[in-house]
């Protein structure tokens, strides 16, 4: 008997290249939804090409293109615009992430597209939104890391603002559309009907750096770059032990803040008046992460993580991927995965990033070969073998 999907029957049309959007593609099609990536004939989604490659294929696209159909179509073209809005009175969402207007000017707005299916969820994913002064800028997940508040608060004090190096606003906007999605889902069994959801990446991003809006807004308070500290608790830091490796120590709650004193060897400051509150312990960071700089520095990696959870205190061995495959913690969550790819044999990737109970989802498949099934797909919505081909021959498939 085979696991049972949640979102199976769903089927999701995937307008949108490089990573937000099909990140949200790709979360839907974990759990069982029918994602159709679209792309441009003779023009791949670049992700396709980002990064590292196998035998010349590329490696980010076999993890974004997981469990997704790919079928290719010239949609600036009068023809591949209304191959499209035929996908579309059989799809339940759209994804797309052009510039604003761009759908409109190749008929395929979503008055449009939802002509006949009133039900279709239209997912727009941006840089700056459908309106504003800046909409019809290009837009990018580092704009956004710049422009969020998130790359001022990042990085050492004395240094610049500091920008991740990988795509995390992209990211971020994927889980928050895909989350989108499924509410416009929700509500559309209460209404019968679908709607357009707008986002920008710039706002996502913003939601997770915490109440700085606030903060501002009621105190003039804006939080300055703190480097690996915290403005609300101390010790928060990393730490370089013996053997040339590092740690990452935090004490948000005061009783793990005590235990960690009481660890390295300085239960003297725990009675010190500024130590009950995290933000006094944070206006002595220097003093605290002297003292368990020294402790961890004396110790092998090993041995400090061995003895903070012993002393029930909080601590992580700073990883990188190969401490992430050899981890008992992530082998336990079965955190990565290998699928067989028909490209490249067996490739491992992450998991999926929760787990039901009951309708778990899965890794079907990688990322598929651009345009491998555009004419399962052209089939399906009712188009023969002879206007496939005639779509081929004039450059439109």
């Amino acid at each position: 008997m085979s696991t049972p999907t949640p979102l199976r029957g769903l089927r999701v049309l995937e307008l949108a290249t490089l990573f937000a959007g099909p990140m949200a593609g790709a979360f839907l099609g974990d759990f069982g939804a029918d994602v159709v990536k679209i792309e441009h004939p003779r023009k791949p989604d670049p992700a396709r090409g980002h990064g590292p490659s196998k035998n010349g294929v590329g490696l980010w696209g076999k993890v974004l293109g997981r469990n997704k159909r790919t079928m290719t179509l010239d949609l600036s073209t009068q023809e591949g615009a209304a191959v499209l809005r035929r996908l579309a009175e059989q799809a339940d969402v759209v994804i797309e992430n052009f510039r604003p207007g761009t759908l409109e000017r190749w008929g395929l707005g979503y008055e449009a597209l939802s002509a006949n299916n009133p039900g279709l969820v239209l997912a727009r994913v941006t840089g700056f939104g459908q309106t504003g002064p800046y909409a019809r800028r290009p837009g990018f997940g580092t704009l956004a890391e710049a422009m969020s508040g998130f790359a001022a608060y990042t990085g050492e004090p004395d240094g610049p603002p500091t920008l991740p190096p990988f795509g995390l606003a992209d990211g971020i906007t994927g889980l928050a559309t895909a989350y989108a999605v499924m509410v416009a889902l929700a509500a559309r069994q209460q209404t019968g009907r679908g709607q357009v959801i707008d986002l920008a990446i710039i706002e996502p991003i913003m939601a997770l750096l915490g109440p700085h809006l606030t903060w501002y807004t009621q105190l003039g308070y804006v939080q300055p770059r703190l480097g690996n500290r915290s403005s609300n608790n101390a010790p928060r830091n990393t730490y370089r032990t013996a053997d040339g490796k590092w740690v990452a120590v935090s004490t948000s709650a005061q009783s793990i803040a005590e235990r960690v004193m009481q660890l390295v060897g300085r239960p003297d400051l725990i009675e010190q008046p500024w130590f009950a509150t995290g933000r006094g312990r944070a206006a002595h960071a220097d003093e605290l992460d002297a003292a368990v700089a020294e402790w961890v520095g004396r110790h092998t990696r090993q041995e400090v993580v061995e003895a903070f959870e012993k002393a029930e205190a909080a601590v992580a061995p700073v990883y990188d991927v190969r401490d992430i495959l050899a981890d008992p913690q992530y082998t336990a969550l079965q955190t990565a995965i290998t699928v067989d790819d028909s490209e490249l044999g067996p490739i491992t990737m992450q998991n999926l990033i929760f787990r039901l109970s009951e309708t778990p989802g899965a890794i079907r498949f990688a990322g598929r070969p651009h345009g491998a099934d555009t004419d399962e797909v052209l089939t399906e919505a009712g188009l023969t073998a002879a206007e496939i081909g005639a779509l081929r021959e004039r450059g439109v498939i």
